[in-house]
């Protein structure tokens, strides 16, 4: 047994289950009111399914918008499937919860962003998390879009926030 209880990765998989959560409701009654969102991903990450266009024009990151028209929601234990329209072309899509670095749903201002590890000195493949507040809207990517159902991968992000738990103890 573990000599230490690896909080991580446990806050990991549960906010990988609400991501599920929430998409296995939308599969199920569609999307509520005003409810959109911005799932930006790995395309590397191992698992992800797309076109071969896509993967060369987002060959680091890409960011799909599930708002006015999608099909073929398939929401399974480990990532979801999906049909977005770019370009008035519907494409599949494939992708692993574990390929999601921001999950945001402007209409409420929530978001959970995720990060890869910079140090190689770990051989896992685990995320980090670097923010434990909800994206505001000036964080997310949202912006003008590139009419395709995407964000520009090379825009720059707002820097994360790191919350020190010392403030908080008497």
């Amino acid at each position: 047994m573990a000599r230490e209880i690896d909080y991580g990765n446990l806050m990991h998989a549960a906010m990988r289950g609400l991501i599920r959560t929430v998409l296995e409701g939308v599969e199920a009654e569609g999307l509520p009111g005003a409810h959109h969102f911005f799932i930006t991903f790995d395309t590397t990450h191992p698992g992800v399914q797309m076109a071969d266009r896509l993967a060369d024009r987002y060959p680091a990151e890409m960011t799909v918008v599930l708002q006015h028209w999608y099909d073929n929601l398939d929401v399974g234990e480990d990532g979801f499937a999906i049909t977005l329209n770019f370009g008035d072309m519907p494409e599949p899509l494939y992708i692993p919860y574990t390929a999601i670095r921001t999950f945001v749903d402007p209409s409420v201002e929530f978001g959970l962003r995720f990060e890869a590890p910079e140090d190689d000195e770990e051989d896992d493949d685990e995320d980090v998390l670097v923010t434990e507040r909800p994206l505001r809207s000036a964080d997310r990517q949202d912006g003008e879009g590139n009419g395709d159902g995407s964000t520009d991968p090379d825009r720059p992000r707002a820097d994360a926030e790191i919350v020190s738990l010392d403030k908080f103890r008497k």
